[in-house]
């Protein structure tokens, strides 16, 4: 009889996170600004007029071209100009943008599993979290894609081993707040397995700072694949993401020719503002103070 009001109780706070989630104008904004960049790297080979890894589509003639040219052959507008390559930035944006979204929330989500599942673990694990979360972690990344080489399978890698330390120490925190409440001595006293307790109990109420972190690390996961591919360490020139296209138009910068670098950036920049601006509304919904 205690376990399922406890419980019951427990979730209770999250039941309206999700109206005072969308109180705040910045929630708007930042789900509205992630709608259509999701959209945009979704149905990218349907907006995009170009598809940039078609090397045959590309002409080399229309290198550098100024945002609104008309292509040499007549057939595409340029929007936002063209690259060095004569690449459509707008279409390079596009699949650039597929290709960061996917190292970001593939990273998250796989580092997410991995933490939460270590956190309720316990012990050497958490030494381990302490050395990683010691280092910083673009000399981490750095010192890992050297051994590894390029390749988005090479950088979600990275990105995993990086990330699943902070997922690791707020569940195990998370954890030892739950198991001094008193659904969890109910569930012990009814001779529940340890494992149903953990994966029905003890884990959805773990949930709401878990979110909050997931949102920002996905955030974070961009900006550090943006730095490597910009280093030249991310992502191969086959396959652009947003730090190779920005990494592509930096040696024109002061050429005058900004839009190579420019759109990327600010494509980048829209991309990591939205997800903080979410995540910080899921920080002050889901903070355990304001939902007492």
């Amino acid at each position: 009889m205690t376990t399922v009001p406890a419980a019951a109780s427990a979730r209770r706070p999250s039941s309206s996170a999700l109206r005072r989630f969308l109180r705040a104008p910045s929630a708007w904004i930042g789900l509205g600004l992630m709608t259509l960049l999701v959209i945009g790297a979704v149905f990218a080979p349907q907006i995009a007029p170009q598809n940039p890894f078609d090397l045959a589509a590309i002409d080399v003639l229309d290198a550098r071209m100024t945002p609104g040219s008309v292509s040499s052959g007549g057939d595409i507008t340029y929007l936002l100009g063209t690259d060095g390559q004569g690449r459509d930035l707008f279409s390079a944006i596009l699949y650039g943008l597929r290709t960061s979204l996917t190292v970001g929330v593939g990273s998250a989500v796989l580092a997410g599993i991995i933490g939460i599942l270590g956190g309720l673990i316990d012990a050497l694990i958490m030494r381990l979290v302490d050395l990683l979360m010691s280092l910083p972690s673009i000399l981490i990344a750095l010192l890992m894609l050297a051994l590894l080489g390029k390749g988005i399978g090479n950088v979600v890698l990275t990105l995993v081993l990086l990330e699943w330390a902070y997922y690791a120490r707020t569940a195990r925190a998370q954890a030892l707040v739950e198991r001094k409440r008193d659904y969890f001595e109910a569930a012990r006293g009814l001779g529940l397995p340890t494992s149903r307790i953990l994966l029905r109990h003890v884990l959805p109420n773990c949930l709401p700072p878990l979110l909050v972190i997931a949102a920002l690390q996905v955030a974070r996961a961009i900006t550090l694949e943006a730095t490597l591919s910009f280093l030249g360490l991310g992502a191969p020139v086959t396959q652009p993401s947003l730090g190779l296209l920005i990494a592509n138009g930096f040696q024109f910068m002061l050429s005058g020719e900004y839009w190579i670098s420019f759109f990327p950036g600010l494509t980048l920049l829209t991309a990591i503002v939205a997800i903080n601006l979410v995540g910080d509304r899921l920080r002050e919904v889901l903070d355990p103070r304001a939902l007492k």
